[in-house]
C-alpha cells in the first residue's frame, strides 16, 4: 500500500450531464425559462418544476398552433406557414380565439406589390 493512493469512486465513471431540457424530452429549453421566471421577480420563490412544467406549455401550445396553421396552409395549397394562416388558425379554434381574444395582430396586406419593372 506504499506508494499507492486509492481514490473514491474510481471505479465508477461520471455520466455526462444532461440538460433539464432533455431530462424532460422537452424541445423548449427548461433553463432559459426558469432564469425569465427568475429575472422577472413574479413570485419571491419558485419551485424547480415550475419552469419544466412552464415549459412544457408553452412547447404544447406552439405545437397546436403550428399544426393547425400547417393544416390551414396545405388547404390554401401551400407549403410555407404565413403570418395569415397562424392567425386563421387561431381565429378558427374556439379554445385558442378566446385564449387570443384580446391580442392586436398587425394588418398585413394580402397581396403584397410585385417590385418587378416591366
Amino acid at each position: 500500500m506504499t506508494g499507492q493512493r486509492r481514490h473514491r469512486n474510481s471505479s465508477k465513471r461520471r455520466r455526462p450531464s444532461r440538460s433539464r431540457s432533455t431530462r424532460a424530452e422537452l424541445q423548449f429549453p427548461v433553463s432559459r425559462v426558469d432564469r425569465l421566471l427568475r429575472e422577472g421577480n413574479y413570485a419571491q420563490r419558485l419551485s424547480s418544476s415550475t419552469p419544466v412544467f412552464l415549459a412544457g406549455v408553452l412547447e404544447y401550445l406552439t405545437a397546436n398552433i403550428l399544426e393547425l396553421a400547417g393544416d390551414e396552409a396545405h388547404n390554401n395549397h401551400r407549403m410555407r406557414i404565413t403570418p395569415e394562416h397562424v392567425e386563421r388558425a387561431v381565429d378558427s379554434n374556439p379554445q385558442l380565439s378566446r385564449l387570443w381574444g384580446d391580442v392586436t395582430t398587425s394588418q398585413v396586406d394580402d397581396k403584397p406589390q410585385s417590385t418587378k419593372n416591366c
